[in-house]
């Protein structure tokens, strides 16, 4: 894989992050993408600050290798210390999420940290660079978690994004081996972010339950919820989420049940599943070391594979 300004600005050989899930972006999952060349994530969306900081510690002792932190701003339990959480750890590369790029990218910079911002829209693109971010994470609304009301696809916003700033794009949302990853690349992305594949990884925390659904799911098993309100999820199709479906009413955010008991327990119905639609191409739970090295080198073969077939003539 050749160099490009993500590599270069996050330090790392390949241009993968793995995606932030809150309780399951923590030492364990995280260590393992970092030691496979990526860009692992440590969470804060779950609000359990010292158990982060616990998972940060680990992390150091796990790897040698760069790891960052996500600030999920919508679910920040405190807001008034998060910055200087997350500059106390040491970590030299942050991504902000759901929330105005502008509330903490001054801060995280003028500390020496690399920021990068995720964006569902080209506004919410233009605004980040404004704010002075060093790059962009493009999401679709095909992946999965939280969401913009207003739907668009990958296919549709990273290229707008693209053209639209010079900030390097990592692109996020239905990418999970080495043709998508070239998809990406192909519409002007640096870098891709893995997540869905990532929850039902080998070194994923979760219960067996989760990643088997994961397993078996079509490309049609996943539900896009709030359409009506924010922020809008996309999870997988379960009893309760199909009832939420086509609730215009109800906000799926208060009944997402027990995290816990789903996350950990293995009760799908006892909470909102969260996973993107690529859960339809993911036949197995594979070890990340596998999933990083066949995306990056997929990637490559593809990308030459194109180049020989198309020839100018």
């Amino acid at each position: 894989m050749l160099t490009n300004r993500v590599t270069e600005l996050l330090g790392v050989d390949l241009p993968i992050v793995q995606a932030p899930m809150g309780w399951i972006a923590r030492s364990q999952l995280a260590s393992a993408v970092s030691n496979a060349g990526a860009m692992g994530i440590i969470e804060t969306s779950s609000g359990e600050l010292d158990n982060i900081r616990t998972e940060i510690a680990m992390m150091k002792d796990l790897t040698d290798r760069p790891f960052g932190v996500n600030i999920a701003q919508a679910f920040v339990a405190d807001p008034a210390v998060i910055v200087d959480f997350v500059i106390a750890q040491g970590v030299r590369f942050v991504t902000t999420s759901a929330g105005s790029p502008t509330k903490y990218t001054g801060q995280l910079k003028d500390a020496g940290l690399t920021v990068f911002h995720v964006v569902p829209t080209l506004k919410a693109a233009m605004k980040a660079v404004e704010a002075g971010v060093d790059g962009l994470i493009v999401e679709g609304a095909e992946g999965g978690g939280f969401k913009n009301p207003q739907a668009v696809s990958t296919m549709v916003l990273l290229p707008a994004v693209v053209q639209a700033v010079d900030v390097p794009v990592i692109a996020a949302g239905g990418f999970l081996d080495g043709p998508t990853m070239a998809a990406g690349f192909a519409l002007g992305a640096e870098g891709v972010q893995l997540g869905t594949v990532m929850v039902s990884c080998a070194e994923s925390p979760i219960h067996p339950n989760w990643k088997q659904a994961i397993v078996d799911a079509s490309e049609t098993d996943t539900v896009f919820l709030n359409g009506h309100t924010s922020p809008a999820l996309r999870a997988l199709r379960t009893e309760r989420t199909t009832a939420l479906e086509f609730d215009h009413e109800t906000n799926a955010m208060a009944a997402f049940g027990n995290v816990k008991d789903l996350y950990f327990g293995g009760d799908l119905e006892a909470g909102i599943a969260l996973s993107g639609q690529v859960a339809g191409r993911i036949t197995s739970s594979r070890p990340v070391a596998d999933i990083i090295r066949e995306c990056a080198e997929g990637c490559d073969a593809t990308l030459a594979a194109l180049a020989a077939s198309y020839v100018t003539r």
